[in-house]
């Protein structure tokens, strides 16, 4: 839901801004040459107060800061397609990786290490060899999302369009999206709200105090720490005996330029539209009996049985192992839940791999141990590798 913001006063509502118009005036055209800085203590506003910003029709919730939030998409004016199954698949299997893959890649696991002897992988005896293969399925939801928020930057004579027509609704303005499955994220000023106003922070000056000096043009001399001398009678040469001198910062003027606007003591307020591009992906990994955990092989990949990818897929259906049918129904279910109500979903994949998992047993020294080997990069895991030595570097 949407906050709502507080819009400008009514009789601002129906008042065309711009340069061009008849009868405008530049907040800030004759404002004296010398800045006169507020009291002590007082740097101005850091935040646009609500006033700023117009009452635009369809963005009466958009705030600064981000203050809108998302925006849920619009109902579809035709009823959404429904997601048609795949295929049956067949059941598949991967033969077990052959004793010298097993032995090269334990050799070059071993090698990685700084403090692991590279014996028992090369004088070590296999044993045996036993294929765990496991299925991933993977679903990925590819999603739209759109947010307001005001927005400002100095006026250098940018066009001003607020109230000259209605705004384009946010979900009307066109953006470019990136391929599917790819993250991106387009920044829109949305036409027709762009007006000019008072810089908020020097109140349509142009400068501010200077924050190193209070405002005052010095500070006390560092040298002689304000007293004019430095050794009993000696006048302090740096500061000329003044016990003062001029502020480095503003060079002795007082007052900065201000940052908001650049010294052009207006600003062009507007509101952007961002667009968020996102691909939402959750897996799962069925359980295999191997030993070996099910965290290690997020990072391998496997050899892809089934991909199906539509604007909303469907669960997938008859596959061999049933836990992969569940996770299937239950991410599918999911996702259209958690997605459709805060964002326009674009379109959806669902991948299902076969990860190769090999537990090796082998004999050294007499002493029974077992490493792993998995997924097509042949990544090894050996927790209780038997030859490693602790190294201290001096």
């Amino acid at each position: 839901m949407l906050e709502t913001g507080v819009g400008c006063d009514k009789s601002d509502q129906n008042r065309t801004y711009g340069m061009g118009n008849p009868g405008y005036i530049p907040a800030a055209q004759g404002a004296p040459a010398i800045f006169a800085p507020p009291a002590a203590g007082s740097q101005g506003p850091t935040a646009p107060p609500a006033s700023m910003f117009d009452s635009m029709p369809g963005y009466e919730g958009t705030m600064a800061g981000g203050g809108g939030g998302f925006l849920p998409p619009p109902m579809p004016a035709y009823p959404a397609p429904k997601p048609e199954p795949g295929p049956e698949q067949p059941h598949w299997n991967i033969p077990s990786i052959s004793e010298n893959t097993a032995r090269e890649a334990f050799v070059q696991f071993a090698s990685s290490k700084c403090c692991y002897s590279s014996a028992p992988a090369k004088d070590g005896v296999i044993t045996s060899m036993e294929a765990f293969n496991t299925y991933r399925y993977r679903l990925e939801t590819f999603t739209e999302t759109r947010s307001t928020e005001w927005s400002h930057e100095p006026y250098t004579g940018q066009p001003v369009d607020a109230f000259s027509q209605p705004p384009p609704g946010p979900w009307d303005i066109p953006a470019k999206s990136p391929n599917f499955f790819l993250d991106g994220k387009q920044i829109i000023k949305v036409p027709y709200t762009s007006s000019v106003k008072t810089c908020h922070v020097c109140v349509g000056m142009g400068r501010r105090p200077c924050k190193e000096c209070a405002g005052a043009g010095n500070k006390m001399c560092w040298v002689c720490n304000g007293s004019g001398y430095r050794h009993g009678n000696d006048r302090c040469t740096h500061c000329s005996g003044r016990g003062r001198e001029n502020c480095r910062h503003c060079h002795g003027q007082g007052s900065t330029q201000c940052e908001t606007c650049r010294g052009k003591q207006q600003l062009l307020v507007y509101i952007n539209l961002t667009v968020k591009w996102t691909n939402n992906s959750d897996c799962y990994v069925v359980e295999q009996s191997s030993g070996l955990q099910s965290d290690n092989l997020s990072s391998v990949s496997g050899n892809e049985l089934f991909r199906d990818s539509q604007y909303m897929v469907y669960p997938v259906m008859g596959f061999p192992d049933p836990t992969v049918v569940q996770a299937a129904q239950r991410l599918v279910s999911e996702h259209t839940a958690k997605y459709s109500q805060t964002s326009r979903i674009l379109q959806q994949r669902q991948t299902i791999e076969l990860i190769p998992v090999t537990r090796v047993s082998y004999s050294w020294k007499g002493k029974s141990h077992i490493y792993f080997v998995y997924g097509n990069e042949y990544k090894v895991n050996a927790d209780n590798y038997p030859a490693t030595c602790c190294c201290t570097v001096m």
